[in-house]
């Protein structure tokens, strides 16, 4: 009977696809406010794969409010590419996720970028959540499983083989295979660290700051990012404000969220080198590489970080090719899914260049805590400047929220990719006829 039911497990088929625009009215409080993004609205489109079993496959991409209808249109679209598909144990997923980016209409609009391509990211983990899930396994630990070779064959090269050839990917997973349970049970053990930005939305009065950031001190937190960009006079402040409390044996970040010309940004960044920043996120346009560059060069030693906006491994190629970053953003949903993110990660180790993933949104501490254990534990095999981004906000809205303990993310041990959405959350907040939009209005 048991090898009878793991049979039927094993051939689970998509016979559709759910999806919801989700969106959580965060602007109220100014949650997510930084120079860019004055009163974002978390916001989520939603996917559920519905398959011929009793499992089901959880995915959304993060979007801030208007414009998520636009996802959910380019993930319908989609979905004669997805309906249909069958998963189960040793399934290829590098072939799938090369069927769902190679449809030639689709591409046209694209290709590997844009509005459709988050609408792949959020499909393509949803089919990771689901493998999972046929598996029995947390998603990091589905990885840490697979062999180098089948790592390998996850991974789209193309237009990135001049930068990371298969060959090299499979020698640095080879690399550290030998020690792979040594490093699980530390993770086990001690969790993955985290810095919290939490504390250093733009919107926030000084008071809220400062009664934050001792907050955060009190939960033991060691790494504190706050919002720059808007006003140098009010940055200073800001800064000297949050350094006071965190003294200067914490580290302290910053991000301009886009904001800057490059020349700009050197300006700004040497008035506010005085505080030591570990790094300046995202400095000027994301699809400024030679800018990054540059702006690299001349703060030195205070670091670059970028890539929650770079959209796609070939953006992340040039930056690590020319220097012009320190450290690596990905963003779980503005790459293609988990493919495209093993890809990066892959070439973050062979360029030398700690990967700290961008996770300032619904849903994205819940997937990117399975992506740092995985690169820790078969990619990087270090930990040395390698943090998570966290924010306290809209856990309480997944059914395996993240685990948080002191300042360091405990791995997650359900199947699947922590993704699933309480159907509660979903029916009050699917905008615009959710109760919660009711009182709150259209945007």
């Amino acid at each position: 009977m048991a090898q009878e039911s793991r049979r039927l497990v094993k051939m689970t088929v998509i016979k559709d696809i759910v999806v919801s625009d989700i969106r959580f009215p965060t602007s109220n409080s100014l949650d997510g406010s930084d120079a860019m993004n004055v009163n974002p609205n978390y916001s989520a489109a939603y996917v559920v794969l519905k398959t011929d079993s009793e499992e089901e496959g959880h995915g959304l991409t993060f979007t801030i409010g208007r414009g998520n209808e636009l996802c959910v249109a380019a993930i319908e679209a989609l979905k004669p590419l997805v309906v249909g598909l069958t998963i189960d144990t040793g399934v290829d997923m590098g072939a799938i996720w090369k069927h769902l980016t190679s449809d030639s209409h689709l591409r046209w609009i694209g290709p590997e970028k844009g509005v459709i391509h988050l609408a792949t990211a959020a499909v393509v983990n949803a089919l990771w959540d689901l493998y999972a899930r046929v598996e029995g396994k947390p998603l990091w630990k589905l990885l840490v499983d697979m062999t180098p070779e089948q790592i390998v064959s996850c991974v789209p090269f193309n237009y990135i083989s001049d930068a990371l050839t298969p060959e090299e990917a499979l020698a640095i997973l080879k690399r550290h295979e030998p020690t792979k349970q040594q490093r699980i049970e530390k993770m086990l053990a001690l969790g993955y660290p985290a810095y919290t930005t939490s504390a250093g939305w733009l919107g926030y009065s000084d008071e809220k700051v400062r009664m934050l950031v001792r907050a955060g001190i009190e939960r033991g937190w060691t790494h504190f990012k706050m919002k720059v960009g808007r006003n140098l006079k009010d940055d200073l402040r800001r800064a000297k404000l949050i350094r006071d409390e965190i003294g200067w044996d914490r580290k302290l970040m910053m991000d301009a969220n886009q904001v800057w010309e490059v020349g700009e940004a050197i300006r700004y960044m040497k008035e506010l080198a005085q505080f030591r920043p570990y790094w300046i996120e995202e400095p000027t346009s994301p699809d400024d590489v030679l800018g990054h560059a540059r702006i690299a060069r001349a703060i030195e030693p205070i670091g670059v970080a970028t890539g929650e906006h770079c959209q796609n491994r070939v953006m992340f190629k040039q930056l690590m090719q020319a220097g012009a970053i320190s450290f690596c953003q990905i963003d779980s949903c503005r790459l293609g899914g988990v493919n495209e993110v093993l890809a990066v990660l892959l070439m973050a180790a062979k360029f030398g260049v700690p990967v700290c993933p961008h996770a300032g949104g619904v849903g994205l501490c819940e997937y990117v805590q399975h992506l740092s254990i995985f690169d820790y534990i078969a990619v990087s095999a270090c930990l040395e400047n390698r943090i998570v981004e966290y924010v306290d906000h809209l856990h309480e809205h997944f059914v395996t929220p993240v685990v948080m303990n002191g300042d360091r993310y405990v791995p997650p041990t359900e199947p699947g990719y922590s993704i699933e959405m309480k159907a509660e959350s979903l029916a009050r907040y699917e905008y615009p006829f959710g109760e919660a939009w009711k009182s709150n209005g259209r945007m």
